[in-house]
């Protein structure tokens, strides 16, 4: 059955998934690209039994292609954006096909700041992104084929999806508590994982240590620059590469945002920036 990484774009899942994937499909800890390729993303053509013909169409096949695709005796730890609401009527999992989730919350006003970077938008841009709820990774069809749509919404209804989700259990995971205790949030992070598939709980120490290392931001950038890497994309405005991995824990948007973007995310998130506890940071 199938474990999420699920996320909002841009709050760090890449991250998160480099640990977890140097961790469970290495054998010494040691993180190499390749690894990657071990935790799949959905939706995705490649896990699409038939061509889509419209964004309702691609909803209307998600449990059949997860129920198709991923096997429910293997670990299946498995990347999302999308959120839990239903699409045109299409529930996007349940628990016949997922064994729980580890769902990754960021700032929103650290996201903005992301996007802006690596879809080459502009603040306004990114901002009316974040607020509408019939946003999607998928505005336009790939040879007429929708399956790789992945519904997103808002930042905050994406967020409530998962929070108020009963179907399954949820982990949630602040970007901000990798940066300020890595090692205690990545214990969690394999507790639940072990948790869930009746793993031994105990963790594989010089293994765990060689992940944490092996994962720094720093180390994932430079690896990038050495290496390059496949979900780097190219700028609308240069046409060269952005580099992925960029600021990291380094982003920070009382440095970045403009002013009338902040007191509009403020404003419009206010609620889920209280409760997450974001607008004393």
């Amino acid at each position: 059955m199938i474990i999420w990484i699920a996320s909002y774009p841009k709050s760090g899942n890449t991250y998160l998934r480099s640990f977890l994937a140097s961790y469970y499909f290495s054998q010494d800890g040691k993180f190499d690209f390749n690894q990657l390729l071990k935790i799949h993303q959905f939706p995705n053509m490649k896990f699409s039994k038939f061509k889509s013909k419209s964004k309702e169409d691609a909803s209307s096949n998600w449990l059949y292609n997860q129920n198709s695709f991923f096997n429910k005796k293997n670990l299946n730890l498995v990347k999302t954006h999308s959120c839990l609401l239903p699409y045109k009527g299409n529930e996007f999992t349940t628990k016949q096909q997922t064994l729980g989730a580890i769902y990754i919350v960021r700032d929103p006003r650290n996201i903005i700041t992301s996007l802006t970077h690596h879809y080459s938008l502009e603040y306004h841009e990114a901002y009316k992104h974040l607020i509408d709820e019939n946003s999607s990774l998928l505005e336009k069809s790939h040879e007429s084929d929708y399956s790789n749509f992945t519904y997103l919404n808002s930042w905050a209804n994406h967020y409530k999806s998962w929070k108020n989700n009963l179907n399954f259990e949820v982990l949630f995971v602040k970007y901000e508590d990798i940066e300020k205790a890595k090692e205690e949030t990545f214990r969690k992070v394999i507790f639940f994982v072990n948790k869930l598939t009746y793993k031994d709980h105990k963790i594989d120490e010089k293994k765990f240590v060689n992940s944490l290392k092996s994962t720094s931001f720093s180390n994932l950038k430079n690896k990038e620059l050495n290496e390059g890497f496949e979900e780097s994309v190219f700028s609308k405005k240069t046409g060269k590469k952005i580099n992925f991995f960029n600021l990291g824990f380094n982003n920070r948007w009382q440095k970045l945002l403009p002013t009338d973007i902040k007191e509009k995310i403020n404003l419009h998130f206010k609620n889920e920036l209280n409760e997450l506890n974001y607008l004393n940071e």
